[in-house]
This record gives C-alpha cells, sequence and structure tokens, in this order.
C-alpha cells in the first residue's frame, strides 16, 4: 500500500489529466479493473467532462529572475488554470494568487474550476510567506498548459459472489499532489479486494474508483438500471492513512447494514472511532451514492491538519493506519457474510392471526390486566416492521435497530420465509 502511495502522489491527478491516466495505468497492473471512459465535454445533469490539461510551464518573475515556479508541485497552478502571458502590476497579480490561509508555509488546493469549465480564470497557488514576499512592482507572468480532448476514467473491479447484490467501495483517485485525501482511501479498497482473492463469497464486492463527485454521478448515472438496483449498499473510503481518528459516518438510511458491520467489527477489534449522522462528519461522493436511492457510509480519519494542502504528502501516511483501516473491513466483510439479508416479497399488510400464516405477536392488552413485558414489546415492533421494509437489509441490523437477540430475529423471520412472505439470502 505504502508503495502505491508513493509512485502516485506526485502525479497531476486533475480529473482529465496525463497524471490520472498514468495512476489508472498503474492500479489495472495492480489488479485487472474496467475501464470506463467519458470523453471531454460529455454532460449529464449540468456537469461537464472537462478537457485534458496538463501544465507546461507555470513562472512569475521580476527584472528577469523567476521568483515562483508554478510548476515545481502539482497543486502550484488552479486547477484547469487558462493560458497566460503578460506583464502586470503586483495589485493585479494578487487577484490570481491563492494561499493558505491555515498555515504559512503549505500550497492550497484549488480545485473548483474542475466542476466549472465554462468559467476559468488563471492563477497560481503559493505559500502565505512566499505571497508576503513579493516585492513591489511588475512581474512577467507566463502559464503555458496543454489542452486536449480527453476522457474522464473510472476504474472499477468486482470480485464475484453467489448472490446478485453488490457492496460497493469507493474511493476518489483524482487530488494532484497529495496522498491521503483520496489516495489512501483507494489504496485500502485495493487492498481490501486484493485479499479477498479466492474466497467464496455470498455478496458481490466491487472497487470503483474516480474523480470526486464528478466521477460517481457519471458512473452512476452510466449504469444500466438492473445493476443499479442490485447495488445493495457501500462504504466510501477517505483518507484513512493519517494518524488521526477512525471516523463512521451513517447514511441517511438508518438501517444501513454496512454501518452496522463496520461498527461491530471495530468494536471487536478494539479501534477507538467516532461516529455520527449522515455529512456530519464529511461532505463527499456519499451525498451522490445517496441520491441514487444506496446508502453509503463514509469510513475515514477526517478531519487532518494537511486537508487540501502540499503538506498531504507520503510522509504523512502511517502503514499500521492504513492496515487498521484494512483489517476493520475485512472483518466487517466477515460480519456481513455471516447475517441473512431479508427480502420482502409481498406488498401491503399482511393478516398474520390469519392460520395461514399464524406469526401474529400477540403483547397482551393492559386493560384487560396482561402485563406488557418489554421483550414482548420489541418482538411486536419486528412484527410491523417487516411489511415496512423497503430494501434488502440484514438480520444484524435489523437486530441492533430494535434491540433484540440476532438468534431471536432469526427464528421469527425463518417462520415469515417458510411461508414465502419474505427471502432469507
Amino acid at each position: 500500500m505504502m508503495e502505491i502511495v508513493r509512485d502516485l502522489t506526485p502525479l497531476n491527478r486533475a480529473v482529465c489529466a496525463v497524471g490520472y491516466d498514468q495512476a489508472v495505468d498503474y492500479l489495472t497492473e495492480v489488479l485487472p479493473f474496467r475501464v470506463t471512459r467519458v470523453p471531454s465535454g460529455t454532460e449529464h445533469n449540468g456537469w461537464v467532462i472537462p478537457p485534458s490539461w496538463d501544465v507546461v510551464e507555470a513562472k512569475i518573475s521580476q527584472n528577469g529572475q523567476t521568483v515562483y515556479d508554478g510548476a515545481a508541485h502539482p497543486l502550484g497552478v488552479i486547477a484547469l488554470s487558462r493560458e497566460f502571458k503578460g506583464t502586470v502590476s503586483l495589485d493585479e497579480l494578487r487577484k490570481h494568487l491563492h494561499f493558505d490561509h491555515r498555515d504559512p508555509d503549505s500550497i492550497p488546493y484549488h480545485y473548483r474550476q474542475q466542476f466549472r469549465s465554462w468559467d476559468r480564470d488563471w492563477g497560481f497557488c503559493m505559500t502565505r510567506r512566499a505571497y508576503d514576499q513579493l516585492a513591489p512592482g511588475d512581474y512577467d507572468v507566463v502559464i503555458r498548459t496543454k489542452e486536449s480532448a480527453g476522457e474522464m476514467k473510472i476504474a472499477e473491479y468486482t470480485h464475484q459472489g453467489r448472490l446478485p447484490y453488490t457492496i460497493v467501495l469507493g474511493g476518489n483517485l483524482d487530488h494532484a499532489g497529495v496522498a491521503n485525501d483520496g489516495l489512501a482511501g483507494c489504496v485500502v479498497g485495493l487492498e481490501v479486494l486484493r485479499r479477498l482473492e479466492g474466497r467464496k463469497t455470498r455478496f458481490n464486492y466491487s472497487l470503483v474508483l474516480s474523480p470526486g463527485i464528478i466521477g460517481s454521478e457519471l458512473y452512476l448515472a452510466g449504469l444500466d438500471l438492473a445493476v443499479r438496483a442490485n447495488i445493495l449498499e457501500g462504504v466510501f473510503l477517505e483518507m484513512l492513512g493519517s494518524a488521526t481518528q477512525l471516523a463512521v459516518q451513517d447514511s441517511r438510511h438508518p438501517l444501513a447494514t454496512v454501518a452496522h458491520a463496520l461498527k461491530a467489527s471495530l468494536d471487536q477489534l478494539g479501534l477507538p472511532y467516532r461516529t455520527g449522522p449522515f455529512e456530519s462528519i464529511i461532505v463527499n461522493d456519499e451525498y451522490v451514492w445517496e441520491n441514487y436511492d444506496i446508502p453509503m457510509v463514509s469510513f475515514s480519519r477526517f478531519p487532518y491538519p494537511e486537508y487540501h494542502s502540499s503538506k498531504d504528502t507520503a510522509e504523512i501516511i502511517h502503514e499500521e493506519r492504513l492496515e487498521e483501516s484494512v483489517s476493520a473491513l475485512m472483518r466487517a466483510v466477515e460480519i456481513l457474510e455471516a447475517s441473512p439479508i431479508v427480502v420482502k416479497k409481498f406488498s401491503g399488510n399482511i393478516c398474520l392471526s390469519n392460520p395461514r400464516y399464524d406469526l401474529y405477536m400477540d403483547y397482551g392488552q393492559v386493560a384487560l390486566g396482561d402485563s406488557l413485558s418489554d421483550g414482548k414489546r420489541r418482538m411486536r415492533h419486528l412484527m410491523d416492521f417487516i411489511p415496512a421494509l423497503d430494501r434488502p437489509v440484514s438480520c444484524k441490523a435489523i437486530s441492533d435497530h430494535l434491540g433484540l437477540p440476532e438468534p431471536d430475529v432469526l427464528a421469527y423471520l425463518q417462520r415469515w420465509a417458510d411461508k414465502g412472505l419474505i427471502e432469507l439470502a
């Protein structure tokens, strides 16, 4: 994992760029990814794939001396900068300079133009210290780029299981010149799929690596509807190499099976983590998947001090942190594999007291002097819960949600399965 991080971090992994293409080619030598190519100019829901873009030359000079070389670091020029050549005043130059307001010695990541390629400016990113040291006077500026009709590439690899349902691991392969943001999650997902090789599983496990937001949107929009319908849930892998605490952010769906499995895994392994509701810890591609009705949990170490800066290097990545993340996901897979999935096979409400079914859980009537035990009340909640299922969910997730022992839940669900009302996959 560390070797991949070190090799790919320096590349200009913009949405469409030679460096991003090199990263995809590199990873297909590790796993036989299927690569989807979306041509520049493709538009969906207002998202437009930008042209392939790379920096050829980017310098700020004064009196014939170069004072800043923007090509020295992948973040030194704002993403998708326009070309520019001319002499400008210091005041005008500063309108096109960006620095990190958190740290005087780091270069910020200026990425937004990749998502609005129709409205582009030219500009540099530099440290606050370099910005403050610019002397009064005029400056000669040159930014030369190479643009062409390129392709946005989405890499996908699937471990085939017995059932039609797929668990997705997602990651962002873009983010030029940084290690933890995106790339660390990608290598964790890669290692999980490598360790699944040769294993017989019930579920399919798919690793999808793409540029942030726009990649997930175009990937999901391009899927066959039947394929998309069989994506059960997913985990978005983000920033998993830093020395910061693990975090599990829940899906919008309270019964996300992967959330229950991942938290149980971390508890069993004794790994400290924090958790929170959807969008309370991080906002990234999770919302894209959720808006396609696919529950997507976030697994990250966010926040970390070097976020979106040139200090997000391979040196802040710790192999043991990556390994912790892989171990937690592998244990979560074991938990997912061990608990049956409940698939509802009916609509409406069944008269469960009918002898044909005999599934009614009578927890008594207070007016008639019956004692209402907590166990009976929870089992009644389980009975009422089953008709409300709107997607397949694991027995464990249901038992955790209702606070019932999983064997008791499974025994009752088996009675429903015996009547043909649900399937336990």
